[in-house]
């Protein structure tokens, strides 16, 4: 049987890997999760004037099934949604602006871009209607051993090829036109990874998938699914900082040595079977691997930095041409990839927790703002946006991959009970296919530790499932 298990890092990755161990595995797991700065990871919020909003990870597509799980086993609730308008913004006029009428949007969608905007559904669609093959093939307790084969078996060799062409190149030559790429699915981009649309077409369409689809979020906060998973599987949670891990040998099998700082020393501790969930790469941690023959590969690749400023004032309507700050009716602004624009996205959000009797606040009123940027915005730029604030927060951090420096996709087994999850961003980062990854690595070391080597990188299971059934 197995005995102890560890997880590296418990931010969504994380507390989802310990969740599905535990359950393939059965309740008798010991698990250790290692996290130095704080359950959650980049799923935080901070507070202003005694609310708390999201600053980053904030929206969940409506078909994340595994994000519906955690909530429904958790018994957390989806937090309402207020409705609000959005709009694309050029630096110095709108080029596309929602209205209250659904029926309206898409004639103006139609009247503006014509038959790209249904040609952009069908291809969104398409993506979306075989990557939701991964639940039936999971229920089975089908698991890969790479990204590519997990992609190979959703849509071949065109799945694989979309984490290596860009989203404007696959657009393109299905017919959406250079100036629809160019003023919607570049605004797209740029609010959900601060890229252009250079990205890779996978990633490029499932954050499209998000942009169209319905959306929703954790009543309280997204963070609490991580809290909440660590919690039911009574996971042992150690504050400190992993600094590497060494291969050891006993009665044939490997026996992991994590190596870890806390604010008491340095420690370590042995494991048969370890999770790595936070990312490898040079620029975002210092992580050893010792005794390892061949040796574990440098991870190739960067983060792209990003900012995210929330601020407390009044905005500045007449900046996007709206002098009387009470006929201002976007809660939402997306940007095109115009040089001199210094901000790629900015939203009126509101708070985690929202009671039935909330409102929006008024255009004209104080609110609270998420401004994205690349940069930290500097006193100008937020007079620019702000006629005044009262308040200005800044979380500074590596949101995801930079996609146009990815070649090849990170492997997820880096040793035979040694597994690797944060890869998985390099084929598209959003939580839900975090949580994928996540049941992915639980059931491949569980079919690895007992050797069901048929329920691994499994041709044609479309029809195996089929006959299963």
């Amino acid at each position: 049987p197995l005995s102890p298990a560890a997880v590296v890092g418990a931010g969504l990755g994380g507390s989802a890997s310990a969740y599905f161990l535990q359950q393939h595995f059965g309740p008798q797991v010991q698990l250790d999760v290692y996290e130095a700065e704080g359950v959650g990871g980049r799923l935080a919020t901070v507070t202003v004037n005694k609310q708390q909003y999201e600053s980053r990870g904030a929206s969940i597509h409506a078909l994340s099934l595994h994000m519906q799980d955690f909530v429904k086993i958790l018994g957390l609730k989806q937090r309402r949604e207020v409705a609000g308008k959005s709009a694309i913004f050029s630096g110095e006029h709108f080029v596309l602006e929602e209205t209250d009428w659904y029926l309206l949007n898409l004639f103006r969608l139609w009247w503006h871009y014509g038959i790209s905007f249904l040609r952009l559904q069908m291809w969104v669609e398409e993506v979306m209607e075989k990557f939701m093959r991964i639940y039936k093939y999971q229920a089975h307790g089908y698991a890969f051993s790479s990204l590519e084969e997990l992609l190979r078996s959703l849509g071949g060799e065109a799945f694989v090829n979309m984490t290596q062409r860009s989203v404007a190149e696959s657009l393109l030559e299905v017919g959406v036109t250079q100036r629809f790429v160019d003023d919607v699915i570049a605004a797209v981009l740029r609010s959900s990874y601060g890229q252009s649309v250079l990205v890779p077409a996978f990633a490029g369409a499932m954050s499209l998938a998000g942009a169209q689809g319905s959306t929703w979020a954790v009543e309280g906060g997204n963070k609490l699914v991580c809290s909440g998973l660590l919690k039911l599987t009574k996971a042992n949670v150690i504050s400190a900082r992993v600094t590497g891990i060494s291969l050891h040998s006993s009665e044939g099998r490997a026996l992991y040595q994590v190596h870890y700082e806390s604010t008491e020393g340095q420690g370590s501790a042995f494991y048969d079977l370890v999770v790595v969930t936070t990312p490898l790469h040079p620029s975002r941690s210092n992580f050893t691997f010792e005794n390892f023959d061949p040796p574990i590969a440098d991870f190739p690749g960067a983060f792209q930095p990003s900012v995210t400023s929330v601020v407390h004032g009044y905005l500045n309507s007449s900046y996007f041409g709206f002098p009387d700050p009470k006929l201002f009716p976007f809660t939402s602004i997306l940007t095109t990839d115009t040089p001199d624009l210094f901000f790629h996205a900015m939203d009126n959000i509101c708070p985690v927790n929202i009671s039935a009797a909330f409102r929006r606040k008024q255009p004209q009123e104080a609110a609270v703002w998420r401004v994205l940027s690349r940069q930290p915005l500097d006193k100008a730029q937020l007079k620019t946006l702000f006629r005044s604030y009262y308040s200005v927060q800044v979380t500074e951090w590596q949101a995801s991959p930079r996609y146009d420096a990815a070649k090849a996709l990170p492997p997820v087994v880096l040793h035979e009970s040694l597994f690797y999850l944060s890869g998985v961003e390099w084929v598209a980062s959003s939580m839900e296919m975090v949580a994928v990854a996540a049941k992915n690595v639980a059931l491949l070391a569980y079919n690895r530790w007992h050797q069901e080597l048929e329920k691994i990188d499994q041709k044609d299971l479309m029809h195996k499932v089929k006959t299963e059934l």
